[in-house]
């Protein structure tokens, strides 16, 4: 697991023995070395609108899923403020009376 954080720490183990690395040199920094510890396997990105904003500059996001749940936490940052369209496509919602699950293709 990589973070993006505003200082550097020093690695250490999640629950279950993952590491876990505070990364400050930015989104493309980490990325990368998610990249890098993935191999040929999946690299998934989470965070909040800052971190998806960068990842579609970056060009890296494939498949975009929203959590969208009924809550209000009063104010916050706009998703896709100054994102270039992605083409967006829906795939698959899922429903409960919590949240709503929506999963999009990234069309660039």
């Amino acid at each position: 697991m990589f973070v993006l954080t505003h200082h550097a720490h020093v690695p250490n183990e999640m629950v279950g023995g993952m590491p876990c690395y505070c990364v400050a040199d930015g989104f493309d920094a980490a990325y990368a070395q998610a990249v890098a510890a993935a191999g040929d396997r999946e690299v998934l990105i989470a965070g909040g609108a800052s971190t998806v904003r960068q990842a579609f500059a970056a060009g890296v996001i494939d498949e975009l899923v929203l959590d969208i749940a009924p809550v209000l936490l009063g104010e916050g940052e706009a998703l896709f403020q100054g994102v270039k369209d992605p083409g967006l496509e829906p795939v698959e919602v899922i429903h409960s009376p919590k949240a709503t699950h929506i999963t999009y293709r990234v069309g660039r």
